[in-house]
């Protein structure tokens, strides 16, 4: 099978090329920069961007099918609002599904996110729900993934985390209460894989999640623990975090505004995790206390 990766060169996108291409498809991988990405040689390159419709519709030609992953991090703060977030993930998966129903492409595979939805709190969560729809409504064959946090090597979770917070004492909004299920990646990749490859995935969506909710304070306790640190947690009150992470919407260097505070009033769980669709138990995944070696 011919396969394009959007996105193929990012964090989720190198081991989805790496793994179709261990599989024995063709592979190439779409970005803007592709031509440095640790990527297997018998991967092909493509440079374009899903913004630019003309470098999509090049790209697309001659393959069977589209795994698009282009997106922006759901902890990327828009400076316009809702702007970007609609131009990347709403526009970008109009000209990928466009092209691909212009180039007779059978099947896409969308990279979505837990609580996508047109009417979302987030503007991530509103762009994505809207590329849902985009990806529903064409003449395509689809498979629709909605994960919870996806960590690993090269991966920001566990960056991020050590950003928003400092060893021994931290404040979090909320305590840290909101809740994740972190995956890793090199357990998703497999079944993102399998959709491509097994038609009785198409038109589903998978809500995916890791084997265990933690809260982020228990991240935090995790990730320091990891380095032979341990940490207190703060609860800073939420409505004085709404007014400070509001007020810092503008400072480049400060890692949460206002899209993140609303995005911390939700807990980023599955509701029925779907890994069992595609013959896993959760209880075997590797959870992050496995990954950081923290006993």
């Amino acid at each position: 099978m011919d396969v394009l990766v959007t996105g193929g060169t990012g964090f989720i996108g190198t081991h989805v090329c790496r793994e179709l291409d261990d599989r024995g498809h063709d592979v190439t991988a779409f970005a803007r920069n592709p031509d440095g990405a640790d990527l297997p040689a018998s991967v092909e390159r493509a440079v374009g961007d899903v913004t630019a419709y003309d470098t999509v519709a090049e790209a697309v030609e001659g393959h069977d099918a589209v795994v698009n992953l282009v997106a922006l991090s759901p902890l990327f703060k828009p400076k316009q609002g809702d702007r970007r977030h609609l131009e990347v993930h709403l526009g970008g998966t109009e000209n990928v599904v466009t092209a691909a129903e212009e180039a007779g492409v059978e099947y896409v595979l969308q990279m979505s996110a837990l609580d996508a939805d047109p009417d979302g709190s987030t503007a991530y969560l509103r762009a994505k729900g809207r590329a849902e729809e985009v990806v529903r409504s064409s003449d395509l064959e689809y498979t629709i993934f909605r994960p919870s946090v996806v960590f690993g090597d090269g991966g920001e979770f566990v960056g991020f985390t050590k950003k928003l917070t400092t060893p021994y004492v931290t404040g979090l909004p909320g305590g840290g209460k909101s809740k994740f299920q972190p995956i890793w990646v090199q357990d998703l990749v497999p079944m993102l894989a399998d959709a491509v490859e097994d038609e009785s995935h198409w038109g589903e969506t998978y809500e995916i999640g890791g084997p265990e909710s933690l809260t982020l304070a228990d991240v935090a306790r995790l990730v320091y623990r990891a380095e032979g640190k341990s940490v207190r947690v703060l609860p800073v009150p939420m409505p004085l975090a709404a007014i400070g992470l509001t007020l810092a919407d503008p400072l480049p260097f400060v890692p949460m505004g206002s899209d993140q505070y609303r995005s911390l009033k939700l807990d980023n769980t599955t509701d029925s995790n779907d890994v069992g669709a595609f013959g896993v138990d959760a209880g075997e995944l590797t959870s992050l206390e496995d990954y950081l070696a923290v006993h």
